[in-house]
């Protein structure tokens, strides 16, 4: 069978971690489905009917995002397809002919409640433990018909079958009763003509062909109103899997109150796509053969829908930038560490060279960063004189300044400035003190550095060169 997915972001804010998460398990059923020679589509659906919410930038940046992780749709508002326009506000003639199709079959209904009338059936209904209970429910189909062509302003409500149960088959979990006594009838039409999101939802994927709803776990209690709709159109339903939601450490839903839910903040931040994709494939999944690190190709190859556990998976910041420092060092080489980050840091307007110098220090670095945001933070004195000295550093240069311009002296003098040399000569200088090594290492590495932290010595030294090197220690025996 074709395996048609979709996901159907609002553009009402940033780009949420959330919709790169449902979307990358939508992605990832459609390219298997083609990989076994089916019929695999995955579609990016723009559902822009709340106004009120509406962000102008917002769909470009979700668009951005996508593309950012390689999670590239078939069908989408960019790309287009045979079942478009991809844009619910650009659908909104459909949406009325289905409505008024559900009146003709009964199973909704003209509603002509004002809100403040609503308001007192609502409180009503809440003080007695039940649904709102809408009397236009119980009008004559005729009257209400005539009301709507004499121009009274009303709203198309489903017309819940007040008896028995709706089921939901969710392909991760036993089957969902909800009872039909507790499930409203909710509005599918509003007054304006614009669709609320249960009709347009429904309508829109039957229009366009999707098989699978994967989306996360919240929507469950909106998918009886959804089964409801599928079965009065007298359509087959879709496959039905509600992922586990993303979770902050405390087990309450992933917000950016807690956890930064903005895709661009780790754009911004430097992380890896791959990293960031790889990370979200253990949220809720496990690779069959307990590999960590897995491409994107990877796990469309060895992931099941079947596969997916519920517990709440626990979006941790620190073992995605683990994972993220992981691929730096395990999994893109050395030139391309180098290259992507020197496209990073010119998208952040820092402008450095691509040259052996700037690929001397990408090799220091590689195993001292997690992300492409440490990298200038902890690399000024690389680029800079003016770099900050802190208060543990300079403490080590107080230590250091009665041997500090003798030191200078004699790394002026060298014969050659390569790491062989500036250690053997390091060790001596030491050792003709009677000091320990690291008693002259720190505080030549505090003054050449700014920090007691920094890559390995002779390495640091040869990268920054004799004239650089002499000049600080100098600067720092002077107290400078």
């Amino acid at each position: 069978m074709p395996v048609v997915t979709r996901i159907a972001p609002s553009p009402t804010g940033d780009p949420h971690v959330g919709t790169a998460y449902i979307g990358l398990f939508n992605h990832a059923l459609a390219a298997q489905a083609r990989a076994r020679g089916e019929e695999g589509r995955f579609i990016l659906r723009i559902e822009d009917t709340d106004r009120g919410r509406y962000v102008a930038d917002s769909e470009t940046r979700i668009f951005q995002m996508m593309g950012w992780l390689g999670l590239t749709p078939d069908e989408s508002p960019l790309q287009g397809g045979p079942n478009g326009p991809y844009r619910q506000s650009e659908r909104t003639g459909l949406y009325g002919d289905y409505a008024r199709q559900l009146v003709a079959s009964g199973h909704a209904y003209h509603a002509f409640e004002t809100p403040e009338e609503l308001s007192a059936l609502r409180e009503q209904a809440q003080g007695e433990g039940r649904v709102i209970a809408v009397p236009s429910r119980d009008l004559d189909p005729a009257a209400a018909q005539a009301r709507v062509d004499a121009g009274e302003a009303a709203v198309v409500r489903l017309k819940v079958p007040r008896e028995g149960e709706t089921v939901v088959n969710d392909s991760l979990r036993k089957p969902i009763a909800f009872q039909n006594r507790e499930i409203d009838d909710k509005v599918l039409l509003k007054a304006d003509g614009f669709p609320t999101y249960h009709l347009a939802n429904v309508v829109d994927d039957r229009r366009m062909e999707v098989t699978h709803v994967v989306r996360a776990e919240e929507w469950i209690t909106s998918t009886p109103i959804h089964v409801l709709l599928y079965r009065a159109f007298g359509w087959p339903e879709p496959v039905w899997a509600h992922m586990p939601l993303l979770r902050n450490a405390d087990k309450s839903k992933i917000s950016k109150r807690k956890n930064p839910t903005s895709v661009e903040w780790y754009m911004d931040q430097g992380f890896l796509p791959e990293a960031m994709l790889n990370f979200l494939a253990t949220m809720g999944w496990t690779h069959p053969d307990g590999l960590e690190l897995f491409d994107l190709a990877e796990f469309q190859r060895v992931f099941r829908l079947e596969d997916v556990t519920l517990g709440g998976p626990v979006f941790s910041l620190d073992k995605l930038k683990w994972m993220n420092g992981k691929y730096l060092r395990e999994v893109l080489s050395e030139d391309e560490v180098a290259k992507r980050l020197h496209a990073y840091l010119a998208g952040q307007k820092h402008e450095l060279p691509l040259d052996k110098y700037f690929r001397a220090v990408v090799r220091m670095m590689i195993p001292r960063m997690d992300v492409f945001s440490e990298f200038l933070e902890k690399t000024s004195y690389f680029w800079s004189e003016d770099y900050p000295v802190n208060e543990k550093a300079q403490k080590l240069i107080e230590e250091g300044r009665p041997f500090l311009g003798n030191l200078a002296a004699r790394l002026k003098n060298l014969p050659a400035f390569d790491q062989a040399t500036t250690e053997a000569e390091l060790r001596a200088f030491a050792e003709e003190r009677g000091l320990k090594p690291g008693k002259v290492m720190q505080p030549l590495r505090a003054a050449v550095a700014g920090t007691g932290e920094s890559p390995g010595m002779f390495e640091m030294l040869e990268a920054l060169g004799r004239e650089r090197v002499v000049a600080r220690v100098e600067r720092a025996a002077r107290g400078g």
